[in-house]
């Protein structure tokens, strides 16, 4: 299935590169190409646009006031050169951030992202489910389009947010439910923590953590936010190395 995009960027080059990009990626037919936010409010009122890839920093009309100003939004994949807006695109749900210069791996990663995105809210129907049995504290029941499926938050590695939807990482499989990130976070217990608007992670899955990026279990990474990396150092590591200088004491 072919997915219908529309490229916006006020930079001819680097509009050029997009398109060029998106062009060698089957799944997707690009349907249109704008200069600026108020072509692109026009052509996405008057076209069926699945995926939008934006520049954000326009004139008269920016990325965000773009998606800002949009009933019911099209996917929107911001692509701009101040990662600044990133907070604040993620807070609009926008399914991911590129930082230019746009490479085509990362292009490729984001569009296999939308799709994967997609697929899964095409594939939901209107079903009934019965309430899921109480879940002991070991383990929870997670809601899938197929049903309920049983995991142990033990066996949970991180969670990353596709707009509506999650995608949970074990060391053996991924599984998508239909709860978004936020929602999710109130349900899960203490070992787990929010690190980036994004990602949530299993705090006992933690392998290494660096200046922006975190190295978990089974070799899987996430990126640091700032905004929460404090967090996680009082809870982590500052708490560790108390623990051991009490011993020492």
């Amino acid at each position: 299935m072919a997915y219908t995009c529309l490229v916006v960027d006020d930079n001819e080059i680097e509009r050029d590169a997009i398109e060029m990009y998106l062009r060698k990626i089957n799944c997707f037919e690009i349907v249109g190409v704008c200069s600026s936010g108020i072509e692109a409010a026009s052509f996405i009122t008057n076209e069926s646009i699945d995926v939008v890839f934006s520049d954000i920093d326009m004139p008269e009309l920016s990325g965000m006031g773009l998606l800002k100003n949009i009933k019911n939004p099209p996917v929107f994949i911001f692509i701009t050169s101040f990662t600044e807006y990133a907070a604040e695109g993620f807070n609009l749900n926008a399914l991911d951030f590129i930082v230019k210069p746009a490479t085509y791996e990362r292009l490729l990663k984001s569009t296999t992202k939308a799709i994967e995105y997609l697929d899964l809210k095409n594939s939901v129907t209107q079903q009934v489910f019965a309430d899921p049995p109480p879940a002991p504290e070991n383990y929870f029941f997670l809601k899938e389009t197929k049903g309920y499926t049983r995991l142990n938050y033990d066996d949970v590695i991180y969670i990353e947010s596709m707009g509506d939807f999650s995608k949970i990482f074990t060391a053996t499989n991924k599984h998508i439910t239909l709860v978004n990130l936020k929602n999710l976070e109130k349900q899960l217990p203490a070992t787990f923590l929010r690190v980036h608007k994004q990602y949530i992670i299993n705090l006992n899955q933690i392998a290494t953590i660096s200046t922006n990026e975190i190295h978990l279990n089974h070799d899987h990474t996430v990126p640091l936010s700032i905004a929460n990396k404090q967090e996680l150092m009082d809870k982590i590591i500052d708490k560790t190395l108390s623990r051991h200088t009490k011993k020492l004491l």
